[in-house]
């Protein structure tokens, strides 16, 4: 009598434990986040063929052999 006590216990907590915990994961799960609207005032990022960062067209520096972030990395390319 006493082990099907402990049992009905053990399961009890079981069951307590695991209601908790999916409760607590359902809570955390959060709807998808959708993307900003598209603004009509961006402007597509032009690649550094040194380097690869991105950077606005109206930043840009253009040499003979691509576009660069800046003015060292456009002597390294064509020097």
């Amino acid at each position: 009598m006493k082990v099907l006590i402990i049992l009905l216990a053990i399961l009890a907590g079981v069951w307590f434990w695991r209601s908790r915990r999916r409760k607590s994961l359902t809570e955390r799960q959060r709807p998808p986040v959708e993307p900003p609207p598209a603004d009509a005032g961006t402007a597509p990022m032009v690649a550094c063929a040194v380097c690869g960062v991105h950077v606005p067209p109206t930043e840009v520096i253009t040499g003979r052999l691509g576009s660069y972030c800046s003015v060292a990395h456009r002597q390294r390319a064509e020097g």
